[in-house]
């Protein structure tokens, strides 16, 4: 008996490489042509790809804390986005590397530089590289650790990933924290949000579960699974997706609402920026993608068990996480309205043609053991997922 195909046709395959050049090759030029524009577009497609496979090592990391059952087939998708978490980071070192004086900081005028040494030093070029590095290394290493022991199948390697768990929760969430607030809120240095962290986790968390969702889909299609992944695994990572979905949007409405209230004008120029002119409806697309569109749909029961549904709804979910991160780069830079082009087209095509291609060579070398029959779901022990 055959094999089921997992992975893209050679001509498919070709396809994303040809896809992957040639927008790189667009961007490259652009950084001559409009770099500002190049920059941004970059920053979005980097951090996007990154938090895909970040995503993935965080809900690897609660498995095994969890030690739940339901999710051993879901497991094997965040081990998969996991393993290409270096290349992601190397990613976004070269962005952060590209851009750094876009991130320079200094007092505003008339006020003395030694009122703001900490910032100013903070926000040096320099120190956001290094930090950049410090962060994407830690994050390599656990991710490594995790997915080796993922491949070894044995009850040590298991006990390991099970002690490794919390510890890469605990540098995850300070690392990550500082790392969004480096690369995004850096970019408005006078503006600040505490929940700014949070918030960019809660994007993290919906957008990975929605590629997690088409992905396992794709797996369940095409026989990899042999039937282990059901409509009940479906069903809870509905759940999942709808449940993160609020959190964005209570940390959403949590962050407008008490800057409105406050009405500091440090603070609501944020907001105020990207509520007037043709901001405005950017932003009323933003809530609706990720939180309407999941919440109202996803709220029956049947809708969390279809898979064209389902399908749609991760779709969606993953627009509006691009849309979320357009949001939070290019009102600082562009004037009143936005500005869609060429170096913008590019960079959403440079994330989703090198995504696919690393999650394509991912599959490819997913061991044959790792189609498991639905029995082998049942009888799993908690934290045991097949090889990657």
């Amino acid at each position: 008996m055959s094999e089921p195909r997992i992975v893209a046709s050679s001509t498919a395959a070709r396809a994303l490489l040809v896809l992957l050049a040639s927008s790189a090759a667009t961007l490259a030029v652009g950084l001559f042509v409009a770099p500002d524009r190049v920059a941004d577009s970059l920053l979005i497609a980097a951090f996007g790809v990154l938090t895909l496979f970040l995503g993935g090592l965080v809900f690897l990391a609660f498995h095994y804390i969890s030690g739940a059952r339901w999710s051993h087939a879901a497991t094997r998708v965040y081990a998969i986005l996991t393993k290409n978490l270096w290349l992601g980071g190397l990613a976004m070192l070269a962005v952060i590397a590209l851009r750094r004086d876009a991130y320079a900081w200094l007092p505003p005028e008339g006020e003395e530089a030694g009122t703001f040494w900490f910032k100013a030093a903070w926000l040096s070029s320099t120190a956001l590289v290094v930090r950049a590095a410090i962060y994407v290394g830690l994050w390599s290493l656990l991710a490594a650790a995790m997915v080796r022991n993922v491949r070894a199948e044995n009850a040590d390697a298991q006990r390991r990933n099970r002690v490794l768990a919390p510890i890469v929760l605990l540098v995850f969430a300070p690392t990550f924290s500082l790392a969004a607030c480096d690369w995004f809120m850096a970019l408005e240095p006078m503006w600040f949000s505490t929940v700014w962290g949070a918030y960019h986790f809660a994007g993290l968390a919906t957008s990975t579960l929605a590629v997690v969702v088409l992905l396992a889909l794709h797996l369940r299609r095409v026989g990899f699974w042999r039937g282990a992944f059901t409509d009940d695994h479906l069903h809870d990572l509905g759940k999942l997706l709808l449940g993160f979905s609020c959190f964005w949007m209570y940390l959403w409405f949590c962050q407008y609402m008490l800057i409105w209230y406050s009405n500091i004008p440090e603070e609501t120029a944020y907001f105020v920026h990207r509520t007037q002119g043709a901001w405005g409806p950017l932003l009323l697309a933003n809530v609706a993608f990720n939180w309407v569109v999941p919440f109202l749909v996803l709220l029956p029961r049947p809708a969390k068990r279809s898979a064209t549904v389902m399908a749609r709804v991760a779709a969606i979910v993953l627009v509006g996480r691009w849309l979320d991160l357009y949001l939070m780069v290019y009102p600082s830079r562009e004037g009143a309205a936005p500005r869609w082009g060429v170096w913008e087209a590019a960079g959403i095509l440079l994330a989703v043609a090198g995504g696919m291609y690393l999650i394509q060579s991912a599959l490819a070398n997913a061991p044959s053991d790792a189609r498991l029959a639905p029995a082998a779901t049942e009888s799993a022990s908690p934290g045991s997922p097949a090889a990657v």
